[in-house]
């Protein structure tokens, strides 16, 4: 059973609120979390298939400066689709009101159809308070004209949680954007269930942390994709303690952080971009990831990846791996856009970064490294 490893001490959130205008005025907004590896864009691309998902928008938020997991999404030729990168919960220029204010822009001038939901992708490091108190009545101050066209034009009808049941635990006890992930959940979708040979009642253990969220086994047959849209309007109602303490604290420091950046997962957890403009040679791609990723050493939090490959570069190999567990690799049937190189983000504390990337860039041919050193 869970306890708070992070509850320290009550903090009273401020009451006041402005009037919320009526759901059929403004466009909902779900907001997918889940901490790093917990399977949220493998969700996201099950919901887009979802015939009632067919105006929706979707932006994905990345860490780091290297996108990869927008190629992985796969969205209908009518679907509006944005990438940001840098958490959007710690870098004030990729605000999430600048990129539904974008939104509305596009739709206002006609360059985009209309849309009827927004569901936003957050990176697996963002801590979900700051971005929910930007689109709650009464939360974050509006700062411009761009940030009450929002207020009027959006609203924040949920949070869904990916949770991933092997490393969960370890993960709520040791990292507090997991945490809260969790505890502002009103759906909490329960991944890799098939991959714990012993059964277990999850949901019981996490009310613990979370009595107001509804659970769903993400393998259960019985699991209803549009179940996790039933909410018309974000509250936080019934949630523990600490989630109103989270907003009153942000509420307290949201000015300051549209007028800096600021980091909130601390120095020692980054994003590290490689990449190579040549195919590389398969084995050796395995031999990078399995020393990557079964080096107690490395600091991997997560890697994903996707490669070009010597056997055959219309077909890239996508991989994905959390901490020491690297997933079976995917190979596409071509090309997701016109950019062919390989890209491959780790994230990670306190990461051995110069063999790492040494490592990496023997990987491609000796002709080809000859000439990125001569550039």
């Amino acid at each position: 059973m869970f306890t708070n490893p992070f509850a320290k001490r009550k903090i009273v959130t401020p009451t006041s609120h402005a009037p919320s205008r009526p759901a059929k005025e403004s466009i909902p907004v779900t907001l997918l979390t889940g901490f790093l590896g917990a399977g949220k864009t493998t969700l996201l691309n099950e919901i887009l298939q979802d015939p009632a998902m067919a105006h929706a928008a979707v932006i994905v938020n990345e860490f780091g400066s290297v996108a990869i997991d927008h190629v992985l999404v796969r969205t209908g030729s009518e679907t509006y689709f944005q990438t940001t990168t840098g958490c959007i919960c710690c870098t004030a220029t990729s605000d999430i009101r600048a990129s539904l204010h974008e939104l509305h822009d596009a739709v206002e001038k006609g360059q985009v159809s209309p849309v009827d939901r927004v569901i936003i992708e957050t990176t697996g490091l963002a801590d979900p308070a700051p971005i929910i108190n930007s689109l709650i009545p009464g939360g974050a101050p509006a700062i411009g004209l761009r940030d009450y066209i929002v207020a009027r034009n959006f609203h924040l009808a949920g949070v869904v949680t990916a949770f991933d049941v092997l490393s969960g635990r370890t993960m709520l006890q040791s990292i507090m954007e997991g945490w809260k992930q969790l505890a502002f959940a009103d759906h909490v979708v329960l991944t890799k269930t098939d991959l714990v040979p012993d059964a277990h009642d999850w949901p019981a253990e996490l009310r613990v942390l979370n009595p107001a969220a509804r659970y769903h086994d993400r393998n259960d047959p019985a699991f209803v994709l549009s179940d996790l849209f039933d909410h018309r309007r974000y509250s936080l109602a019934g949630r523990n303690e600490d989630v109103r303490g989270w907003i009153a604290m942000e509420a307290l420091t949201s000015h300051a952080d549209h007028l800096h950046d600021r980091n909130r997962h601390g120095d020692e957890i980054e994003a590290v971009p490689l990449v190579h403009d040549v195919p590389l040679d398969p084995q050796a791609v395995m031999t990078f990831l399995h020393i990557v990723t079964t080096n107690v050493n490395s600091g991997l939090l997560r890697l994903k990846g996707i490669f070009a490959v010597t056997d055959d570069p219309d077909r890239p190999i996508v991989a994905h791996a959390v901490q020491h567990k690297l997933y079976p690799l995917q190979r596409l049937d071509a090309w997701p856009d016109d950019d062919r190189s390989t890209r491959v983000v780790l994230i990670g504390q306190d990461m051995p970064l110069g063999p790492i990337r040494d490592l990496f860039e023997v990987l491609a041919p000796r002709q080809s490294r000859k000439r990125r050193r001569s550039r």
